[in-house]
């Protein structure tokens, strides 16, 4: 085996014998201190310690999240059948590529991010593109829980104050919560970040069904309640809606650094089918239900769609999950940055001024990063519908498909199920391509033409985000 250098030093993936195109044909293990980027040494900090239930709880906060609120939105615009219909095909894709994206690192030695995996199949240039790409996702989605949390604090406080000071003191709460050095130290937050979204997202969900007419509708005379089972929109607006619902599972990416802080590594697979289980059967009961009572009237975020009461209440219980949503996504970008940095150094794993300096710049800049663009784009559903289109797809749709033909040459020859399969993962990757052109010229138009129609007031704007005042 040899092993390639990096430009910039940093050591990854040896190349494994490939004679027969299978993965079969690795020689060293997960677990192998020789295998891992972080590395099981006396006297220095162990980073290995995330169990298989802890990372799926993990992945549980970084996919059940902002994404959750946005969906009845999108439902309305593509109607309820192709919405579900949306939901549970883009879920199954989002599993399928999780799947492929642990099972390729855990095939090729020293991979910690997606990154390293672009390197092992495209060389230099390919892991500097998709190390940008990974960085503007993660800036873009930990905004949005900025966004959700700053949305949150203008609910509980009646818009007591300007909202950038809002995102701000979130921004604040999302450094020093992000700057937890390990994922086994913030496992304590994801469950309490996924139970109070889950219980926000629930208690709204009661609270539609006992209203006689959405909160945001007419409260007098006849009105058009908005739900159909099949919507007719434009193309602009049902791509930004199709990305929206895309983006809302998208986030395995954020999965691989995970994997190199679990005990066993090989229990990854076990990890992501408990987390995307419950994603799936939660967002399409979930959404369902707020759409089907709500309509057109449904609230984006959808925390709002129940009536000023019931929005504190859930506000109040949602915005941990908020908080630590956008921590997750700070933290997983920031770790990328910072293992980077210190690859193959003595700082890497040792408690030095070095370690923790460059590591709290890390997560400031990222968090600085996400307040801009959380005030610069605010509306919360144009925010996920742009990393969507214009980040995830290329990166957790169109990568992974092309990390399972590197790995599969040998189907293209094979019998002619393998045949299918081989070309059905070209396939995937064609739909990235049209998801990321597509999607982003519309989510682009949209977020023109809602400066246009004045929902947007202006990037940094004062203006009250959750219709409290």
């Amino acid at each position: 085996m040899s092993s390639k250098t990096s430009e910039k030093g940093d050591a990854i993936a040896p190349m494994p014998a490939r004679s027969s195109g299978s993965i079969e044909a690795i020689k060293l293990e997960p677990n192998d201190d020789a295998f891992e980027v972080f590395k099981k040494q006396e006297g220095q900090v162990d980073f290995r310690t995330v169990s298989w239930i802890h990372a799926s709880v993990i992945f549980l906060k970084v996919i059940f999240a902002t994404g959750v609120l946005t969906i009845p939105s999108a439902m309305y615009v593509l109607g309820a059948l192709p919405g579900a219909i949306n939901v549970l095909g883009w879920q199954f894709l989002n599993t399928y590529c999780a799947i492929i994206q642990g099972n390729f690192r855990n095939a090729h030695a020293g991979c910690h991010s997606i990154a390293d995996m672009a390197y092992v199949v495209g060389g230099t240039w390919l892991k500097e593109v998709v190390g940008v790409f990974f960085l503007v996702t993660y800036a873009i989605v930990g905004a949005s829980g900025i966004f959700g949390s700053s949305v949150a604090l203008n609910a509980l406080s009646n818009h007591a104050v300007c909202t950038n000071y809002f995102m701000l003191v979130a921004t604040i709460a999302v450094f020093i919560l992000a700057s937890a050095r390990k994922f086994e130290k913030i496992a304590w937050l994801t469950w309490a970040g996924f139970l109070s979204v889950f219980i926000a997202v629930f208690i709204v969900v009661v609270g539609v069904t006992t209203r006689e007419r959405p909160a945001a509708a007419p409260q007098t005379g006849d009105f058009d309640l908005g739900y159909h089972v099949i919507g007719n929109p434009t193309f602009v607006a049902g791509i930004t809606s199709v990305a929206t619902i895309f983006c809302s599972g998208a986030g395995t990416s954020a999965f691989l650094p995970v994997i190199s802080e679990m005990k066993r590594p090989r229990d990854y697979n076990k990890a992501v089918y408990l987390c995307m289980g419950i994603v799936t059967a939660s967002y399409l009961s979930f959404s369902l239900v707020v759409y089907r009572w709500c309509g057109q009237w449904v609230a984006s975020p959808s925390l709002g769609s129940a009536g000023d009461v019931i929005k504190k209440v859930a506000y109040g219980i949602g915005l941990i999950g908020l908080l630590v949503s956008a921590c997750l996504y700070i933290h997983v970008a920031a770790k990328y940055i910072f293992v980077r940095i210190l690859r193959n150094s003595e700082h890497l794993q040792k408690n030095s001024v070095v370690h923790w300096s460059i590591w709290l710049a890390c997560t400031f800049g990222m968090s600085a990063i996400a307040l801009i663009i959380s005030s610069g784009i605010p509306i919360f559903n144009y925010l996920l519908a742009l990393a969507g289109s214009l980040t995830f797809a290329p990166l957790a749709l169109g990568l992974p498909g092309y990390l399972w033909v590197y790995d599969h040459q040998h189907y293209r020859k094979g019998n002619w199920w393998q045949t299918i399969v081989y070309y059905l993962n070209w396939l995937m990757i064609l739909l990235a391509v049209f998801l990321t052109i597509g999607g982003t010229y519309g989510v682009v138009q949209n977020i023109i033409d809602a400066y246009a129609r004045g929902e947007i007031d202006q990037a940094f704007s004062c203006k009250d985000n959750s219709n409290s005042s």
